[in-house]
């Protein structure tokens, strides 16, 4: 390593410390001929996560937008903040571990929807109605049926029906229509 004050290209390490992040070293050195002390930093070199996006752009994987993502989509829902954490971590570690390091957006929410489905279905229903643009109701009926379908596949028992109401509940004739209350019983008037 040249040395900053006179160009010496021989030095010795004084002192070397972990970063606080533990993402870098930091290392004191001594020039061995002026004897002037600086600092270096060492850092894994990494390539960047790139998403290709539908209509071609490329753009750098975002951690927090996936977590952003999945915070709304797990919003008042019995998802701890924990989880969502670790879920994102565990996504961004499996795409770390591959070989090429450009994934296609329509994969990466496949794989975040896998995840969420496991995870909590309305959660899921929530995330993929917005990654997969829904414009009606029919394409919400199409993700539940597939979630319902796949639920009676894995041998689950299905929620119990809602029980139905033991007497008719009164409707107004016309819309706006007000309700008479039912007279009170024992009361005197």
């Amino acid at each position: 390593m040249h040395c900053p004050f006179c160009g010496h290209l021989e030095d010795k390490v004084v002192d070397s410390r972990e970063s606080r992040e533990g993402d870098s070293i930091r290392r004191r050195r001594e020039c061995l001929s002026c004897a002037r002390r600086f600092t270096s930093y060492e850092r894994v070199e990494e390539v960047p996560l790139v998403i290709l996006k539908k209509d071609g752009r490329r753009e750098p994987f975002d951690r927090q937008k996936l977590m952003k993502g999945l915070l709304l989509a797990c919003q008042k829902r019995p998802v701890s903040l924990a989880r969502i954490e670790e879920l994102v971590q565990d996504l961004h570690a499996r795409l770390m571990e591959r070989p090429d390091r450009e994934i296609r957006s329509r994969e990466l929410g496949e794989l975040i929807m896998d995840e969420l489905k496991g995870l909590d279905q309305v959660a899921y229903v929530r995330f993929a109605s917005v990654y997969r643009d829904f414009k009606d109701l029919p394409d919400f009926v199409k993700a539940l049926e597939g979630l319902m379908h796949k639920e009676a596949g894995t041998g689950r028992a299905a929620p119990p029906p809602m029980p139905e109401p033991t007497k008719p509940l009164p409707q107004a004739l016309f819309p706006g229509e007000a309700l008479e209350a039912p007279p009170l019983k024992g009361r005197r008037k």
